[in-house]
């Protein structure tokens, strides 16, 4: 799973926003599917410099991502890397491209988890959905002051 991070949690609703205004999803092209917007927005790359860096590989992302390298050289490895460095995983991204990680989908109702990977407003609701799991994660590792105790001795000491 992505690292929990603030940036990571902005980057997937930001992508879920910009991919929710527009009319250019395509989830045939590789800069226009679901991880071609996520890589648009970490990368600043337009959806066609991220095709034609895709089109020197075989196959889609999931393929891609299968054969990925980090020392390859190809502009498109090139491009995973910078998602990997920016806080996904390889697996993460597969599962974006399919909107198939369970645990984001065991966050949906039960009549919401059989998403159309190829549907806008699935894939809007996966990546918001992704976001609030991650959210939520790192509310949990917060170390808040146990606010009892320091509320009795305050009161202990007036």
């Amino acid at each position: 799973m992505a690292r929990i991070k603030i940036e990571v949690i902005e980057v997937l609703r930001k992508t879920a926003q910009v991919l929710q205004e527009t009319q250019h999803y395509q989830w045939g092209h590789m800069g226009a599917c679901n991880c071609g917007f996520l890589a648009q927005q970490i990368t600043n790359l337009s959806k066609a410099e991220i095709h034609t860096q895709a089109m020197q590989g075989h196959g889609d992302w999931s393929e891609q991502l299968n054969d990925y390298c980090p020392t390859s050289g190809y502009l498109f490895d090139d491009l995973i890397s910078k998602m990997i460095d920016f806080g996904f995983d390889r697996d993460d991204l597969v599962h974006l491209e399919r909107l198939s990680d369970a645990t984001v989908l065991r966050k949906l109702p039960l009549n919401q988890r059989n998403l159309s990977y190829n549907k806008k407003a699935d894939v809007v609701l996966y990546l918001n959905t992704w976001a609030t799991l991650l959210e939520e994660q790192l509310v949990e590792r917060l170390q808040l002051p146990n606010l009892v105790s320091t509320l009795n001795r305050e009161t202990v000491l007036v």
